[in-house]
């Protein structure tokens, strides 16, 4: 007798969307030779000196359970690297370890959302914050953007249209993956005064924040425009300044207030994260900002050839990323990319993302994570740029 398990599962896990990046992964994984561009994830291993903190922290026997708001020492750091970098004092009762960016999002979602309620998301975006907000029971809501000759552009008149009675948060994130757009003070202002209009909280998704290629040493943030009792949660991670992606820890910033519910939250999701981690986050923090100088130099160098490349193809059409570090780029005559992504594996051995994979609005689109050696990245728009010109792909 045959079983159906799935019919049984909850509705909210059978819903649950399979992910069109690890499609693409998968596949190319399977292919040694197919230099993966599809995730977001540099080349980079995680510097020694963060890994030597983790090693001396379990030879010194840091390896049992640990407090589910993260250990003081952790919390302070994220504190001190907080005031270096928006110039004005933060305290650690602010910052919540947790076990990835994507635990912090999902804690965010909990608190904030429920069954039915609605959070809008701008898109194109990365696909997990949807989904979680839908695994949750709540309802994500899409803006799409749109590719100007500006670069790309949020309605914000379009963003406040789509709020009901049913609306509970703003997600916002900027740096933006997949596209780059990175939202100035002033759109950020006025995100803050929609949000305070209709009582909303803003989920603030910073974690590209280091990655601009401006002046600046960080982007405009809503630590730039809050007010004292503006409901923002802001999630980041560690993942991505100082390439620790697989060691799956982060931090959510919050009210001190919200304390003990977050606590309950980390308590009742992950328990908490492993102290030598924790160890390790403290010395990428304290230690870490010239590996961030270094990474930021070498996806700018990539940033500008690629875009140097693109430009001289008049069928492929992008914007150059003011953040982040993707190039979202849609190729004339190839609409459907999730089909191309794969033909790309076969034909040149470079894997890409498709877009629709960021929602309806990157439909058409391809990504392309250039953190990665300027040699790698030259290779791969070589190839791209030879395959165009086949008389094939015209």
């Amino acid at each position: 007798m045959s079983i159906d398990f799935q019919a049984s599962l909850a509705e909210t896990a059978r819903n649950a969307p399979s992910s069109g990046i690890s499609a693409v992964a998968t596949y190319g994984r399977a292919r040694p030779q197919v230099v993966p561009f599809w995730v977001g994830e540099g080349d980079l291993p995680t510097p020694k000196f963060i890994c030597d903190a983790a090693t001396r922290s379990m030879a010194a026997g840091e390896t049992y359970y640990t407090g589910s708001r993260g250990i003081a020492d952790l919390r302070e750091a994220l504190a001190r690297y907080h005031t270096r970098l928006f110039g004005k004092p933060f305290e650690s009762d602010r910052f919540f370890v947790t076990a990835s960016g994507m635990h912090s999002i999902t804690l965010a979602v909990t608190l904030v959302a429920g069954a039915g309620e609605e959070i809008l998301v701008p898109t194109p975006a990365w696909p997990n914050f949807a989904a979680a907000v839908g695994v949750h029971g709540a309802v994500p809501v899409t803006v799409p953007m749109r590719l100007t000759n500006a670069g790309w552009y949020l309605d914000l008149d379009d963003l406040a249209q789509k709020i009901t009675p049913r609306t509970r948060a703003i997600f916002l994130n900027s740096p933006c993956n997949p596209t780059g757009w990175t939202a100035s003070r002033a759109e950020l202002e006025t995100v803050m005064e929609i949000a305070r209009k209709h009582g909303l909280w803003v989920i603030a998704d910073e974690v590209y924040t280091r990655f601009v290629y401006g002046d600046s040493p960080r982007a405009a943030s809503f630590h730039d425009v809050a007010q004292p009792g503006d409901k923002i949660l802001y999630t980041n991670t560690f993942s991505k300044n100082w390439a620790m992606t697989g060691w799956r820890i982060g931090w959510l910033e919050a009210d001190p207030s919200l304390g003990q519910t977050i606590e309950n939250l980390i308590q009742y999701s992950s328990s908490g994260t492993a102290v030598f981690m924790q160890r390790g986050a403290i010395a990428a923090l304290d230690q870490g900002e010239s590996f961030i100088e270094h990474q930021i130099a070498r996806v700018k160098r990539n940033r500008d050839l690629i875009a140097n490349a693109f430009e001289r193809n008049p069928r492929i059409r992008f914007s150059k990323p003011e953040g982040a570090f993707y190039m979202f780029f849609a190729i004339d005559g190839e609409p459907d990319t999730r089909a191309l992504a794969f033909r790309l594996m076969d034909d040149i051995q470079i894997g890409l993302a498709p877009g629709d994979a960021f929602g309806a609005a990157g439909s058409g689109y391809l990504r392309m994570c250039f953190a990665r050696t300027p040699e790698s990245i030259e290779d791969a728009v070589n190839r791209l740029m030879g395959w165009l010109d086949r008389p094939n792909q015209r």
